[in-house]
């Protein structure tokens, strides 16, 4: 150590107990001094057409539009994040620069990599290529140094080209001031733009381009791709493990490569990634447990599936994305149920084509739809709770409880058959065993009902139970006319349309026979609502104008009428007592009297 220390400055001790006694932390292991490390999204990104993941329409457009020479001026790329916009803008700016390794070539679709340009293009270092960042850059003045570049020849290059990526964040003026130059741009000049928000970019400005859509990237796709990925990387990754990875990247290969990149530093020796250290990573449930809920649910198992839900959680798994687990299966399970062939291809993991096949054949499409409703609401309840877990479980007991119930088309037959079903009839005994007298006359049978007035009409309604025809009768039906089986209305301007439609129909299933109700400008008696109102006011009035409540008024002055209610009407008479005939004496029955007797006994 002679010579590397100052006598005051000597070498550190090596670590003693903690503050609180305890052992010192092991040391860990030397800094390794490397070159600077690159992430896997830039060390993967694609440098040529061929390489763009997913996105074969755009590749094959823009080889037939070099192959014919007919490049547009100015292109408009727009997709998620992460699915190669900015990329494509490089590529593409190589390919239009790019002079071959004998530097005599002209543009093509299939850039060398080895010409100055393509090198410089590489190394974000090319004069002639221009990137800028609208979301930093949104003024006009930064246009206007766009437009004042676009005056001269390119310095080395071919074509100058100008990248502007997240173009929508432009103001308006901007977009405004750069309409000309985009429109009548110099042969030399090239615009490529690059946005997620294509609805926010004028289309003033999308006329002036061509427009392509860049694809999310299917999860079979990113599965495969992560894969070559981890091989080149010397990683070992389980297939369940990648696939989730790639579904967690929502069709992004930039997204999907960060979280593989995630995954290989947490895992313990960075060579080796599980699928229990992605679920742990993510906060996902293990996909058993997600079918597992989904058999408690269809079997109606409360108790079961809160157990579920209990070993989902105490692994870490969030209760939202549990839920949209959940509703993710409801939605694999219905494309098995309809589309049968999916289970023996390959697009589906072997979980999903095996335990998922059987879990279709058992359930209905009714009822698939159904728990997709409920989850999509629950989903939402779940991520406004301020405890999600107790909202999950209570959502849980929903579904179980709803589990067992028919579909609602069942329902709805079952009470259609009921009500159109006749009902039985209860002969009734008679309590004289004599015999009775029979009168000739035609057979009596259930009359209709007697709607004399249209307050019989209102109470009909009623009657059968309709609330809301009788409440739009009660409000919104002025009677000009009532002359059975005519009826004219006027209605006021909030009626529903079909209000004189309806009830006809009701009137016609009700009494056998067809109804016209026609509507009138006349205004008519007031509604009964407005009676019943009219009716209150004059009461209330009437109580006001009374001595007796003029002096409580003037007694207690802060008194006030809350309600007027009408007097008790008086009791009704007892119906006269029949006379009394002893033997032969009563007089004989006319014809009348006999109906009315054996109408009163039925």
């Amino acid at each position: 150590m002679a010579g590397l220390f100052d006598d005051d400055d000597q070498p550190p001790s090596p670590p003693g107990p903690s503050l609180f006694g305890d052992d010192p932390a092991p040391q860990g292991p030397a800094p390794v001094h490397a070159q600077a490390y690159r992430v896997l999204a830039r060390k993967y990104r694609p440098t040529t057409f061929d390489d763009l993941i997913g996105q074969d329409g755009l590749v094959r457009t823009l080889r037939n539009a070099f192959g014919m020479g007919r490049i547009a001026h100015a292109f408009m790329l727009t997709g998620v994040r992460g699915v190669g916009k900015t990329t494509t803008a490089r590529i593409l700016a190589r390919a239009l620069n790019c002079t071959g390794p004998d530097g005599q070539g002209g543009p093509t679709p299939d850039p060398c990599g080895v010409c100055d340009n393509c090198i410089a293009i590489l190394a974000d270092r090319h004069p002639d290529v221009v990137e800028m960042d609208a979301a930093s850059n949104t003024g006009v003045d930064d246009v206007r140094e766009i437009i004042e570049a676009t005056r001269f020849r390119p310095m080395i290059a071919r074509t100058k080209v100008f990248i502007i990526d997240e173009v929508h964040m432009l103001s308006r003026n901007a977009f405004n001031a750069l309409l000309k130059t985009l429109e009548e741009p110099p042969p030399h000049v090239k615009f490529v733009f690059a946005t997620t928000e294509i609805r926010k970019v004028p289309i003033t400005v999308l006329s002036r381009c061509q427009r392509f859509d860049l694809k999310r990237v299917p999860v079979d796709t990113l599965a495969a791709h992560f894969t070559r990925v981890a091989t080149a990387e010397a990683i070992t990754i389980e297939p369940a493990a990648v696939e989730a990875i790639a579904r967690a990247a929502d069709g992004s290969v930039r997204d999907g490569l960060s979280l593989l990149d995630q995954a290989i530093a947490r895992a313990d020796d960075g060579t080796e990634i599980t699928t229990a250290l992605v679920g742990d990573m993510l906060g996902l449930a293990d996909r058993s447990f997600v079918f597992d809920l989904m058999d408690t649910i269809a079997a109606g198992r409360i108790a079961d599936a809160l157990a579920v839900m209990d070993r989902a959680h105490a692994q870490g798994a969030d209760p939202v994305l549990l839920m949209q687990d959940l509703l993710g299966l409801a939605h694999t399970l219905s494309r098995l149920k309809t589309i049968p062939d999916l289970a023996t291809g390959n697009t589906l993991p072997e979980l999903e084509r095996t335990r998922g096949a059987s879990l279709a054949a058992a359930l209905s499409i009714p009822w698939l739809g159904r728990l997709w409703q409920m989850l999509l609401k629950g989903i939402a309840e779940v991520e406004q709770a301020s405890d999600r877990r107790a909202a999950a479980e209570m959502i849980l007991i929903r579904l179980c409880y709803v589990s067992d119930l028919p579909p609602p088309g069942d329902l709805v037959r079952r009470l259609s058959a009921e009500t159109t079903a006749p009902r039985p009839t209860i002969a009734r005994e008679p309590s004289d065993p004599a015999p009775r007298a029979v009168v000739n006359g035609p057979a009596i049978t259930s009359a209709a009902p007697r709607l004399a007035r249209f307050e019989d009409v209102i109470a009909l309604a009623e009657d059968r139970r309709d609330a809301l025809l009788t409440s739009q009768l009660r409000h919104d039906a002025r009677i000009v006319k009532f002359a059975p089986p005519v009826i004219e209305l006027n209605l006021s301007p909030d009626a529903p349309r079909d209000l004189s439609a309806r009830l006809a129909k009701f009137l016609e299933a009700e009494t056998g026979r067809r109804w016209t109700i026609a509507l009138s400008r006349e205004a008519g008696a007031p509604s009964v609502f407005e009676a019943r109102n009219t009716a209150r006011d004059l009461a209330r009035e009437d109580a006001l104008a009374h001595p007796l409540v003029q002096a409580i008024f003037t007694t207690f002055p802060g008194a006030k009428i809350t309600s007027v209610e009408p007097e008790d009407p008086e009791p009704l008479a007892a119906p006269a007592a029949l006379p009394e005939y002893e033997g032969d004496d009563a007089p004989p029955m006319s014809d009348q009297d006999i109906a009315d007797a054996m109408e009163i006994d039925r």
